[in-house]
């Protein structure tokens, strides 16, 4: 069998799906990611705070990765990561990001497009401290994305950064950010079995949010 074989024997949106009226949607956007975020929390969904992260770099390249959803506020969704990691130097360069989370056991993606900027220190600071032990240490050995030419380096930087958190458990990564992403258009798209897709997009308007369906 080959890929091409292999991959369309597989089924999709052979699973139940719960429906969407999005004649009942909330006037904006996060008032409804919020319901359906809780909503995937019930159903079990797995990690529904995972989220692919998009931004260029310098030459306009596209780069993706996973990261997890820290905060939902009226300042928008929330990330944390090394200012100094490649996603970190992009976002200085270009703030412009997009959010993707997909929620495959419902048949549900939403789509957030917007503008990063930095929190306040404080905020990042207390982000850092109740991260688990391992994760601060993983951010303190620092260099990510940086050319590893010895794993036993790694394992030598990792115990030495243990050594010192241990003797200094409020020790806070210079570099640990947090984000908000301000968002200007957020697409929540509700899969059907039929293919008759429901697509509500909201976009941010001078006096407030429009709402607007999309073909499938």
């Amino acid at each position: 069998m080959t890929t091409r074989d292999l991959l369309r024997a597989l089924p999709v949106l052979a699973h139940d799906m719960p429906s969407f009226d999005p004649t009942g949607a909330p006037a904006e956007p996060t008032a409804l990611f919020a319901e359906w975020l809780a909503e995937a929390v019930a159903a079990g969904v797995d990690e529904p705070h995972a989220m692919t992260v998009a931004t260029v770099d310098a030459d306009g390249a596209p780069d993706t990765r996973v990261l997890i959803l820290k905060d939902l506020d009226a300042a928008g969704w929330h990330f944390a990561t090394t200012s100094t990691s490649a996603k970190g130097r992009q976002i200085a360069g270009n703030p412009r990001v997009a959010l993707g989370f997909h929620w495959r056991e419902q048949g549900r993606q939403v789509r957030v497009r917007g503008t990063a900027r930095p929190a306040d220190p404080a905020v990042s600071r207390r982000d850092f401290l109740a991260r688990p032990e391992g994760s601060r240490i993983a951010t303190l050995a620092g260099r990510q994305s940086a050319v590893l030419a010895d794993p036993a380096e790694l394992d030598r930087e990792l115990a030495e950064v243990r050594a010192r958190l241990a003797a200094d458990p409020g020790l806070v990564a210079e570099g640990h950010t947090v984000y908000s992403v301000t968002p200007a258009s957020v697409e929540f798209w509700q899969a059907d079995r039929e293919r008759r897709h429901v697509r509500l997009r909201y976009r941010r308007a001078a006096d407030g949010w429009s709402r607007e369906l999309l073909w499938p």
